[in-house]
């Protein structure tokens, strides 16, 4: 008979600790931005707002004009997500299959690339974009941000293509399918859960970026989430019930892909390590 480990039982507890203290943050973020002046200022603080108000949200909006931070935000780290699976998804290709001479060199050079700090390169950057008159635009956040996350996604990309079979390609090529047709019709379809993975990644790494949108776009009407929320408030003062409720909503589209594609990420992540 086999003995039952003597710490089995502090899984539970330490899973619930866990949870508490990832989920605790985001419960007072939505409980905080519900909650009047007087109520998010006072102490001890309330766990539950009294009263429950939306006066925060409707300030940002009426006061602020969330909505226009709100649409920079999602054009910026869409058009960003889309060039990146187009252009990650051609790259990791060529990497995963193609003859390409010093593949492991361009590999490990993809990986230093991604793991480089941006603040290393804003001033050169910002040079640049003011040169091209590139700066408060939308151009001027899309070109760095697909740079600096094109190489993580073809490292996921490259790991799930190289899973695939070659039988499915070889089956295709006799067909009469080129490079492009195959990559369309049969490695991107298998290949799905790794595409939402690197999307999920790079979407969310373009929706929080904050140093090179505060340095890029001053203007107040190119400015994204991140920088609209630290600019909130006047000189002297900033309402924590405003700043609350901005989060919430930034925090909103992220929590609704993750749930909403949770599968196919976990699946992406688990064959990339399973299959790299």
């Amino acid at each position: 008979m086999r003995s039952r480990n003597p710490w089995s039982w502090v899984r539970y507890p330490a899973t619930a600790l866990a949870l508490f203290v990832i989920l605790f943050p985001f419960y007072w973020l939505v409980v905080t931005s519900f909650k009047g002046p007087m109520d998010a200022a006072a102490y001890p603080p309330h766990l539950l707002p009294h009263p429950l108000t939306l006066v925060n949200y409707q300030r940002i909006f009426a006061v602020f004009h969330f909505e226009r931070y709100f649409v920079n935000s999602t054009v910026v780290a869409s058009a960003t997500t889309v060039a990146v699976a187009v252009l990650g998804s051609l790259a990791a290709y060529a990497l995963a299959r193609l003859p390409v001479r010093g593949k492991v060199s361009i590999l490990l050079a993809l990986l230093v690339i991604s793991l480089f700090p941006g603040v290393a390169v804003i001033s050169p950057l910002y040079v640049l974009m003011r040169d091209i008159s590139w700066l408060n635009s939308y151009q001027g956040l899309v070109v760095p941000y697909v740079a600096f996350n094109l190489p993580l996604a073809i490292w996921i990309l490259q790991n799930y293509f190289r899973g695939i079979p070659r039988e499915l390609e070889e089956s295709a090529r006799m067909d009469g399918a080129g490079l492009l047709r195959t990559l369309r019709s049969i490695i991107l379809p298998l290949s799905v859960p790794g595409l939402f993975t690197a999307g999920i990644f790079t979407f969310v790494a373009c929706w929080t970026e904050f140093l090179m949108a505060l340095t890029f776009n001053s203007s107040n009407n190119w400015r994204t989430i991140p920088v609209a929320i630290a600019l909130f408030g006047t000189r002297f003062s900033v309402s924590k019930g405003d700043v609350f409720a901005a989060s919430a909503l930034a925090v909103l589209p992220i929590t609704i892909l993750v749930l909403l594609f949770r599968r196919w990420v976990v699946s992406g992540l688990l064959s990339g390590a399973v299959k790299g």
